[in-house]
């Protein structure tokens, strides 16, 4: 080997090395935001009590730690994907496209928000529903609220990313190119022409949302609020399904039993909660669930129609979803049973099937 060959060989060496110690610093960096980021939160709530409220300073300081937080995870999971050698044995084993894994890491920022919404839901009922139902406090929805409220917009932004790099994979033979050379405006508009209402809802939620657990509550306690932050427990089984439809596992038994858990959570936290509610409240007043349905204001009344009437709709997607599901289970098990033939031409084709 010539001294040309064995430099260039160094050289090509030197910059893999580079390259791999860029990727692992780009990795721990992003560790470090994601962890640092909820670590500081929290030490900022520490000197709190219970019922203290959150001043606009702390909580506009919580809320760029949110932002911090969500972005920084999503590039985390990203990175893995892409960028490490895991990612690419991952990528290569379930044939995933850039948009798969931004798909993938998007779905799991979201199941990561539920938690952190539901663990919000848990303290707050646990100390405001425990004392007294209309005015106790805990500082947890405040301040989740604040922190929260950064994840809707981040994930307006990460839905984007996930759609433009979507619409390229998906696109074919000479649409790439088109998809390729559209302006960043023409894309914004045609993602927010094609996610409208999700956009919509992201908008409403991390605004007006926020506003009304923070100012609009008219010195109500927060009792209600954390039964609404556990409205979240059945987005990480939502977030595993689109996981495991990505990793074309639809056909195994963690798909079934994610979906029943999915189906059992979202009835639970998004159908069942609100007779609940409306029972705790109806014994505080001392007086029946429909006397004290129809004590509430008229706003109310509407806001609770408005936010229950969809949770019904998608609970009878999911329902059907899950039908079809063990339909096709059905159909399928007789064929799988069938005994296989000793006919040489029928052995042979199960062969090739195989």
């Amino acid at each position: 080997m010539d001294n040309s060959t064995l430099s260039r060989t160094s050289g090509s060496e030197k910059k893999m090395d580079q390259k791999l110690q860029c990727n692992n610093c780009a990795l721990y960096l992003l560790l470090a935001s994601v962890v640092g980021s909820m670590s500081i939160a929290g030490v900022s709530l520490l000197p709190l009590h219970p019922s203290d409220h959150i001043p606009i300073a702390l909580g506009a300081w919580l809320s760029a730690l949110g932002l911090v937080f969500f972005v920084s995870l999503f590039g985390l999971i990203n990175h893995v994907g892409l960028k490490t050698k895991l990612g690419h044995l991952c990528r290569k084993k379930y044939q995933l496209t850039i948009g798969d894994v931004l798909d993938i890491s998007n779905k799991i920022v979201s199941a990561v928000q539920a938690v952190l919404s539901c663990f919000t839901g848990v303290v707050v009922c646990a100390w405001s529903c425990t004392r007294n139902f209309l005015r106790s406090n805990h500082f947890m929805s405040e301040a989740y609220a604040w922190f929260g409220a950064a994840y809707f917009f981040y994930d307006i932004w990460s839905m984007y990313k996930v759609y433009v790099c979507t619409a390229v994979n998906g696109a074919i033979n000479g649409s790439v190119v088109k998809e390729k050379q559209k302006s960043r405006l023409r894309k914004i508009a045609d993602y927010l022409v094609t996610q409208p209402l999700i956009i919509l809802h992201h908008i409403f939620i991390g605004s007006f949302g926020f506003l009304l657990i923070v100012y609009l509550r008219g010195g109500l306690g927060d009792c209600v609020f954390g039964f609404v932050y556990l409205m979240e427990l059945s987005t990480p089984f939502v977030s595993i399904r689109g996981i495991l439809s990505k990793l074309k596992m639809k056909a195994s038994s963690l798909y079934v039993v994610n979906g029943l858990t999915m189906l059992f959570t979202f009835f639970l936290c998004r159908l069942a909660m609100f007779p609940y509610v409306m029972y705790m409240y109806s014994e505080f007043i001392n007086q029946s669930i429909w006397e004290a349905v129809q004590s509430l204001p008229t706003g109310c009344k509407v806001s609770m129609a408005i936010l229950t009437l969809p949770q019904f709709y998608w609970f009878s997607l999911m329902t059907k979803g899950a039908v079809s599901i063990f339909a096709k289970k059905k159909v399928a098990s007789p064929i799988s049973s069938k005994k296989p033939s000793c006919s040489p031409l029928t052995s042979g084709a199960s062969d090739v099937r195989q």
